[in-house]
C-alpha cells in the first residue's frame, strides 16, 4: 500500500525559507509523479509543483516560479519542496500526492495523498 508522509512544515518570517519532505512507500509503479498541493483556509486546494520520477520534469504554478524548487532523490523515494521568499499568502497546510508517470494539475487525478504538513508565514 502507498504511503506517503510529510515534513518540513513550521512557522517562518516573511521572505524565509522552508524545505518540506516527502516520503513515500509502496509504489507499485515502475514511474510516478509526486505533486505539491496546498489548501488555505476558506480557499481550495491548489496545485503548486510537481515532478516526475522518470525523467525529473518539473512543473510549477505561477505565483510560486522562481521562489520554489521541486526536487527527488530517487534512491530514498523522497521528494523535496524547497520554499525560497516566502509570503504570507504562502500560508496553508501542503500536502503531497501520487499517481503513476505523469504530472497533473488536478488533485482529481492523484489517488494517494499525505496528512499535510502546515506552514505558516507570518511576523
Amino acid at each position: 500500500q502507498l504511503q506517503l508522509v510529510e515534513s518540513g512544515g513550521g512557522l517562518v518570517q516573511p521572505g524565509g525559507s522552508l524545505r518540506l519532505s516527502c516520503a513515500a512507500s509502496g509504489f507499485t509503479w515502475d514511474y510516478y509523479a509526486i505533486g505539491w498541493f496546498r489548501q488555505a483556509p476558506g480557499k481550495e486546494r491548489e496545485g503548486v509543483s510537481c515532478i516526475r520520477s522518470s525523467d525529473g520534469s518539473t512543473y510549477y504554478a505561477d505565483s510560486v516560479k522562481g521562489r520554489f524548487t521541486i526536487s527527488r532523490d530517487n534512491a530514498k523515494n523522497t521528494v523535496y519542496l524547497q520554499m525560497n521568499s516566502l509570503k504570507p499568502e504562502d500560508t496553508a497546510v501542503y500536502y503531497c500526492a501520487a499517481r503513476g508517470f505523469y504530472c497533473s494539475d488536478y488533485e482529481r487525478d492523484f489517488g494517494s495523498w499525505g496528512q499535510g504538513t502546515q506552514v505558516t508565514v507570518s511576523t
